[in-house]
């Protein structure tokens, strides 16, 4: 058997929010019983059918790199994670519903694996506070998701997807909510899991099947970290 070709998609935000818990759903297809914090980095891989079910189908390897979250205050908080921001294909930043500061730090994150992030303690922006054009020319496929999704009381969850909706919007992406401990979120035919597959194929896309897929690798001219110490989960 032939050896699949590969994207590599960064999966960024706060600590808590349930990233490896995410990121286990999508390769595994099981809730993660016991979720536990993420150092350094930890990759899983998910097998991705592109276009599936028509002429042009093809097999990939998704890799998901689960960054950890600590926000931290120092430079070489965010210099250990650069390490990590090379050769990027596809974005998914993931925020906490019920946590209002986690969704407004997807800017920073995003930021700092663009690299137009030049404080060292990071941006943290709010709604109204932040400047579009900063990814007006950001090629790397981006998506939202919301975790928590269950932990809103109903009566509250339309206030809450109004106050999270600008998020989709500022980064030109698809957004999905979601509740980690609950596989059908990601149900075959269900609006998420076509979501999650359109944005696939797009990074796939952008990786392989476009003119300049060189410049989409991402960050080849990045300035290289070398650490003695990294650790992963």
């Amino acid at each position: 058997m032939a050896a699949l070709d590969k994207v590599k998609v960064l999966v960024l935000g706060d600590s808590g929010v349930g990233k490896s818990s995410l990121v286990h759903l999508l390769c595994q297809n099981q809730v993660l019983g016991n979720p536990s914090w993420t150092v350094g980095c930890s990759v899983d891989v998910r097998v991705h059918d592109y276009k599936e079910g028509t002429p042009e189908e093809k097999t990939y390897y998704i890799e998901l790199w689960d960054i950890g979250g600590s926000v931290g205050s120092a430079s070489s908080v965010k210099s250990t994670r650069a390490v990590f921001y090379n050769s990027v294909n596809g974005i998914i930043l993931v925020h906490d519903l019920t946590n209002k500061k986690s969704s407004q730090n997807l800017h920073r994150w995003s930021l700092e694996v663009l690299n137009k992030d030049s404080s060292p303690t990071g941006v943290v922006v709010t709604n109204g506070d932040y400047d579009r054009e900063q990814f007006a020319d950001n090629p790397i496929p981006l998506l939202v998701i919301g975790t928590k999704f269950d932990q809103i009381p109903e009566n509250k969850r339309n206030d809450v997807l109004k106050r999270t909706a600008f998020l989709s919007e500022d980064f030109n992406a698809e957004e999905i909510n979601l509740d980690c401990t609950n596989s059908r979120y990601f149900a075959a035919g269900s609006s998420n899991a076509v979501k999650l597959s359109r944005f696939f194929d797009k990074v796939i896309e952008k990786r392989f099947l476009t003119r300049d897929a060189n410049q989409m690798t991402g960050f080849a001219d990045r300035k290289r970290f070398n650490f003695k110490s990294l650790h992963y989960d």
